[in-house]
């Protein structure tokens, strides 16, 4: 299937400077090859990471090098507008994914989005695609982070799971308890109900002597502080890896698509087993000031972008 349209629009940054920067392109259509789906997006979540793109983080790190444009945007959900040979999906399949890497023209906050078919998970029926659409990378991140704490060992299983009510760490608290922990969430006072309602316990600071930490909010040196000596810590910032200090094992996510897992994670979505929360649907159009919204804090889930 060939669309007419002859160009479509996507939020991009030419400059990297914040939210301000932010802009909608007109860009031209691009056709699927071997294995490819191009996706129709319904809808497109704002993650922390994106604001990290649009203020140049990344650029001077030397990790994106784009001539023109940087595209904006790594989770999605929609439908399959057009596919490539051997992509194993047909038009109108509902699917959901992420985009991979920071140094690349294209991105999801877009309305259309060429991706790799084995990268994508088919939607399962009764989760809407706005509310999917904040759940592959975030997911995605924290069962990769269970992954490398690993199962909780014999009697000492005490986990810390910072940023429990933010993007990546309640998806951390559900998963964590499969592998053994015994799983704590800090965030602060106004989510206890929340954080509990995960099945884990609460606290708003981060003490000392877990056995674990997964730092989902991002604390870094505040959050390995908390890991008793011999522990484990995991942190979610690659670009910013930790040193390892009083024998705590150090390890950073960098979160990969992963259509098989994406699978298992959205089946639990449905089952209700794993959150989905929209805070705000936010026209395409409007990307800058969606940006913006995240910069002042204080969201729980994710902005979502619509067409």
């Amino acid at each position: 299937m060939t669309t007419q349209q002859q160009t479509y629009r996507q939020a991009v940054v030419r400059v990297p400077s914040g939210p301000r920067s932010v802009e909608i392109a007109d860009v031209p259509p691009v056709e699927p090859g071997p294995g490819e789906v191009r996706v129709r997006i319904a809808g497109a979540a704002v993650n922390p990471v994106d604001l990290g793109v649009a203020g140049g983080v990344f650029h001077r790190l030397g990790m994106v090098n784009q001539p023109e444009h940087t595209g904006l945007g790594w989770d999605f959900a929609g439908t399959v507008d057009a596919a490539g040979p051997d992509a194993g999906l047909t038009v109108g399949t509902r699917v959901a994914g992420f985009v991979d890497g920071f140094d690349r023209a294209h991105g999801s906050h877009a309305e259309l989005l060429v991706v790799p078919a084995a990268d994508v998970a088919v939607v399962p029926d009764g989760v809407d695609l706005v509310e999917a659409a904040t759940v592959p990378l975030n997911a995605t991140a924290a069962a990769m982070i269970v992954d490398l704490l690993g199962a909780a060992p014999e009697g000492g299983g005490r986990l810390l799971v910072t940023g429990a009510a933010g993007a990546v760490g309640p998806h951390v608290a559900v998963l964590a308890r499969d592998r053994g922990w015994e799983v704590t969430g800090m965030a602060r006072a106004a989510d206890e109900a929340f954080v509990r309602g995960l099945g884990a316990g609460f606290t708003t600071g981060p003490g000392e002597g877990w056995d674990a930490v997964a730092d989902a909010g991002a604390l870094q040196e505040r959050a390995l502080a908390a890991v008793r000596d011999g522990g484990r810590f995991v942190g979610v910032q690659p670009a910013a890896r930790l040193p390892e200090e009083r024998g705590v094992s150090v390890e950073v996510v960098f979160a990969r698509p992963d259509g098989e897992l994406l699978t298992r994670l959205l089946a639990r979505v449905a089952k209700g087993d794993l959150p989905a929360r929209v805070h705000a649907v936010v026209p395409l159009a409007e990307a800058a000031g969606a940006y913006q919204a995240m910069t002042e804090g204080g969201v729980r889930g994710r902005i979502v972008l619509v067409p």
